[in-house]
């Protein structure tokens, strides 16, 4: 889908990549109903913390109602999206990524989940007649890929043989979950004429929750870092999900699993609309390495905290920031 209006963004920053880009075929792309991909995907946390996901069971039509939702909301004038604004943290936000200076070529709309449904949401936007499909599609799409998060993490308790099946997904299914919903546009960018320069979608970071599930348009723009630091482009598959180990999941498995680095670049010619969940503790929960992963002689890479206080520190930093450093020993 292409949104034909184009917000006024302004100018963004670019970034000049140290090393060559390049596609990466060596993505893992998993079947979570195939036997042994338990295995599969607890190497694949290691290795890269980041994989795809087929045969998710998330009807295409669920995700297509929510995504034409949002290319609508987006396809506002902009003086109508800006009502939803500004973003702090919640509603709509153009440019500007957080309140610490970086900035994108992106707009967006990010959502609070909670145990309520979408009709009783904090914007008020979603509480008005007209956007009774918006909530409809949103209660749906939010059940259906919370319960595709919660899979994926017992699969990861399942392929590190500890118990209970539900020590990580618990913490997302908890009536106190402090989740988030969040809608990104990039709208298509007249490109630098500089072939070393590119603009700046979204800057590189990871995410500080427990586990991100992502889906997008089959536009082009997700890249992630590699160990070696180099960047890789992700194709597009907008039939599948995309799954990123965060900061949290990497505390609680003493980083055995990595918190994936990522950034998207922005397209020349088409829009990328991407829509991700991201699967976060409640905020009094206490987060440090589990003794069912230490092996014997194995000292803690990290300080105990709670997820509200590693929140407020995450919003303090800039994208790129290391934030797990202040709480590492």
């Amino acid at each position: 889908m292409v949104v034909l209006t184009k917000p006024s963004l302004g100018q963004v920053s670019l970034t000049r990549p140290q090393k060559p880009n390049h596609n990466h075929s060596g993505i893992p792309v998993i079947n979570l109903s195939q036997p042994g991909s338990e295995a599969l995907v607890v190497r694949a946390c290691e290795e890269l913390g980041f994989f795809k996901v087929t045969d998710h069971g998330i009807p295409m039509e669920l995700i297509a109602k929510l995504e034409e939702e949002a290319v609508k909301f987006f396809a506002l004038p902009q003086t109508d999206k800006e009502r939803v604004g500004p973003a702090i943290p919640f509603g709509y936000g153009s440019k500007n990524i957080g309140c610490n200076g970086d900035t994108g070529w992106v707009e967006y709309l990010l959502m609070e989940i909670t145990s309520k449904p979408m009709s009783h949401a904090s914007l008020a936007v979603l509480t008005e007649p007209s956007a009774s499909s918006f909530r409809s599609a949103l209660n749906e799409y939010i059940s259906a890929v919370r319960k595709l998060a919660c899979e994926v993490l017992e699969s990861m308790a399942e392929g590190l043989k500890i118990e209970p099946r539900n020590i990580f997904s618990k913490m997302v299914m908890d009536e106190e979950s402090d989740s988030v919903l969040r809608f990104n546009h990039y709208p298509p960018c007249p490109m630098p004429q500089a072939s070393e320069g590119v603009v700046t979608g979204f800057g590189e970071h990871t995410d500080p929750q427990i586990i991100s599930v992502l889906r997008s348009n089959d536009t082009a723009g997700l890249q992630i870092s590699l160990r070696d630091g180099s960047w890789v482009s992700v194709l597009p598959d907008r039939a599948a999900f995309f799954i990123n180990v965060g900061d949290s999941l990497q505390v609680l498995t003493n980083g055995r699993f990595r918190s994936v680095r990522h950034r998207v670049l922005a397209n020349g010619l088409k829009s990328r609309v991407s829509m991700i969940y991201f699967g976060g503790p409640p905020s009094g929960e206490r987060l440090a390495p589990l003794s069912l992963l230490m092996r014997e002689g194995e000292e803690s890479h990290y300080r105990e905290f709670t997820w509200c206080e590693y929140k407020r520190c995450a919003y303090k930093t800039m994208l790129a920031d290391n934030r797990l450093g202040q709480f590492e020993k």
